[in-house]
């Protein structure tokens, strides 16, 4: 059984490397010998120019499509921390007279389509002046009913003794959360980061809609601009591709243990 969890394994592996090998591979390569009929593990020369040349680009600034997916995806992420952290706390522990109903309201904006919302969000945009705007491409996306309900979840369970502990030292309710709650979360902070983190990033549709100024393309966007260009270049857009994802890959490496954390403590079990 050992060796067959080991071959397991090590074909899963494999299967999951397997796309990473074929961006660095075709990224390194030229145009020739990706579509060449036969095939070879490694091209014979590793085209490193290939990564000048995809930084050069006129069309398709893609170090700024970077720039745009670091700016947007950190800002998402703290702006999201703090107002769904707030919400979820209310919700979980701030009693009132229609604190049910409005859990529930929140729930229910789960069942919407996010494809529904897109045209009255980009009417209330595109009215504001938020057009080819960082603030179109990031307040949006400030507050998902899904994160209130992992936040509601977690705060439901968690140690009322520490709070009352801070409200006996004379500390207020606004006092308890940032000093008390917030520090003793952390890693549930760190997991709601990487899942929101990841999203942003990854993200297509809606700064399609929104950046509709090549300087203010996120970097999904940037990769569908190199697909559909009169000449697409196959190698830079492997490469491009293979950049892409680096931040993500990274990002997963380092943080991975807080998003399996995340689930445990959310409630959300069996």
């Amino acid at each position: 059984m050992k060796v067959l969890r080991w071959i397991a394994l090590l074909i899963g592996a494999v299967l999951f490397l397997l796309p990473f090998y074929l961006l660095l591979r075709n990224g390194l390569a030229t145009r020739a010998e990706i579509t060449a009929p036969n095939w070879t593990l490694f091209p014979s020369t590793l085209h490193w120019e290939n990564l000048g040349q995809l930084f050069s680009l006129q069309d398709v600034p893609f170090a700024r499509s970077l720039l745009n997916s670091v700016v947007v995806s950190v800002l998402q992420t703290i702006g999201l921390l703090i107002v769904c952290s707030l919400a979820g706390y209310g919700l979980a522990r701030i009693p009132y007279q229609h604190s049910k109903a409005m859990l529930y309201a929140v729930i229910a904006t789960l069942m919407i389509p996010t494809s529904v919302t897109f045209v009255p969000s980009f009417v209330v945009v595109s009215t504001l002046g938020w057009l080819s705007d960082l603030r179109g491409l990031v307040i949006p996306g400030l507050f998902s009913a899904f994160s209130v309900f992992l936040f509601r979840q977690y705060f439901v369970d968690f140690p009322l003794e520490l709070e009352e502990a801070g409200r006996m030292d004379g500390l207020s309710r606004w006092g308890v959360f940032w000093r008390i709650v917030v520090p003793n979360s952390r890693g549930f902070f760190a997991a709601i980061a990487v899942i929101t983190f990841i999203g942003s990033w990854n993200a297509f549709l809606w700064p399609l809609i929104i950046a509709q100024s090549p300087e203010s393309w996120t970097v999904q966007v940037a990769l569908s601009g190199l697909l559909t260009s009169q000449n697409p270049q196959l190698n830079l857009l492997f490469l491009a591709a293979a950049v892409s994802i680096l931040p993500i890959v990274a990002l997963f490496v380092f943080l991975q243990r807080y998003l399996v954390q995340g689930v445990a403590e959310s409630g959300l079990k069996g």
